[in-house]
């Protein structure tokens, strides 16, 4: 009798233990499902919101490369991506089509589940666009492909599938209920903390990001990987800085600072096809030092280059920053760009400039017009038309300029001797 109580208990033990079980898996597995669901969702935003930041942060930099047509550049960054464990391709072409990298692991087709899960965010392109200056439009100068691997991320979504299936199969309800409370409130929420700080960094100053202090967590795998996410944005903040140095050395004279050649000629052809537009006129005066080679060679290249750049301030200080344009030619010539003035506001502009320069009252022994220093200008002005090239008024403000030499120097010339030296 006491062995069949024994027996009747340890059943009812068992079935009750058996139905615990049972129960606790069914609501387990209910909950696993509709933590699958939401994890599909959630994983989902997370990769997109993760691709389109990589893309943000890089895009200043691939664009810097498609800008210089520099391979090396474009290989670097792409290769950056590509290391990526979501990222099976990427592709960077200039605005020619021209591939300056490539590179692809692309597996086989998508299977059924990799569909459903993914089929419709695998593909990303995202034109380059590259800012010339603030008060230009950005320029498309390339596009960016990038493809996402399906099978890695399938494999993600399956193993986080067994992990939840596995759980609800091995552990009781409540032990399930206690571990998701204890992984929330230890892992998932300093996790959320982290992504929350991701999500709010300017991918423009990546290394300012809103770095979470997880108590608890610093010499464990969470505090290791805020550590490396923050030294990730420094980084990135460090090459942001680089590109923006590039930048600045690429658009301006490394003696005078003011503008240079290459960007003289980009303003030039964008303030030509605005005037065309615009039915505006469009003015170059054309500004040479008078015997500078005498100059350097009397008083020293080192008091030449000091002296340039006195010039080149003085002369930046006499137009319009906001509309006009002063950029170092070449050697001892500069230019200046007056969008919207006439011939008789140019010529004012021109001698503006050239009493400016005389009266910095620079010594100059070898001046064949002067004992200062003292200034040729060109002056050209017309109101471009659409089978007209902008070469055309460089040509005729560089015609004057040596009209102006021959005229005896110190003097500026348009289509008539104005301003001559008294």
């Amino acid at each position: 009798m006491k062995h069949r109580a024994r027996l009747v208990r340890g059943r009812l033990t068992l079935k009750q233990a058996l139905l615990t079980l049972l129960i606790a898996t069914l609501i387990s597995l209910v909950s696993g499902s509709l933590e699958l669901l939401g994890h599909a969702h959630t994983m989902r935003r997370n990769i997109e919101q993760r691709t389109e930041q990589q893309i943000a942060i890089i895009n200043g930099a691939a664009a810097e490369a498609a800008f210089q047509l520099n391979p090396e550049l474009a290989e670097q960054i792409a290769s950056g991506l590509f290391n990526a464990s979501d990222v099976a391709y990427v592709m960077i072409q200039d605005d020619f089509g021209r591939v300056l990298a490539n590179f692809d692991a692309r597996s086989g087709p998508l299977g059924w589940l990799g569909e459903a899960l993914f089929g419709d965010m695998l593909e990303y392109q995202a034109p380059l666009r590259y800012y010339v200056d603030d008060a230009l439009p950005a320029s498309r100068v390339g596009e960016i492909h990038l493809a996402l691997d399906h099978e890695h991320l399938t494999a993600r979504f399956l193993a986080r599938s067994f992990s939840v299936v596995g759980i609800s199969i091995l552990e009781a309800f409540l032990l399930s209920l206690l571990f998701v409370l204890f992984f929330h409130v230890f892992i998932t929420r300093p996790l959320l903390r982290v992504h929350a700080a991701i999500i709010e960094t300017d991918p423009a100053l990546p290394a300012q990001w809103p770095k979470p202090r997880l108590k608890g967590h610093r010499n464990d795998e969470l505090g290791h990987l805020v550590e490396s996410m923050d030294h990730l944005l420094r980084e990135f903040q460090r090459g942001l800085e680089q590109r923006d140095h590039l930048h600045q050395l690429s658009h301006h004279d490394g003696l005078t600072g003011i503008a240079n050649r290459r960007y003289f000629d980009t303003f030039l052809e964008s303030q030509w096809a605005h005037a065309i537009q615009t039915q505006t006129p469009l003015a170059i005066i054309f500004i040479d030092i008078d015997c500078f080679k005498a100059f350097n060679d009397h008083y020293g290249h080192t008091t030449g280059d000091e002296t340039l750049k006195s010039v080149a301030r003085t002369l930046n200080r006499c137009i319009d920053s906001n509309t006009d344009l002063l950029a170092r030619y070449g050697g001892e010539e500069f230019v200046c760009v007056l969008p919207g003035k006439d011939l008789y506001a140019a010529l004012n502009t021109a001698n503006h400039l050239r009493q400016a320069v005389l009266a910095l009252a620079i010594p100059h022994a070898q001046n064949l017009t002067d004992s200062v220093l003292t200034l040729s200008m060109g002056v050209a002005c017309q109101h471009p038309a659409r089978d007209e090239s902008p070469n055309h008024l460089l040509q005729l403000a560089d015609a004057r300029l040596y009209h102006a030499k021959n005229r005896g120097r110190n003097r500026i010339e348009a289509f008539r001797p104005v301003f001559p030296e008294a």
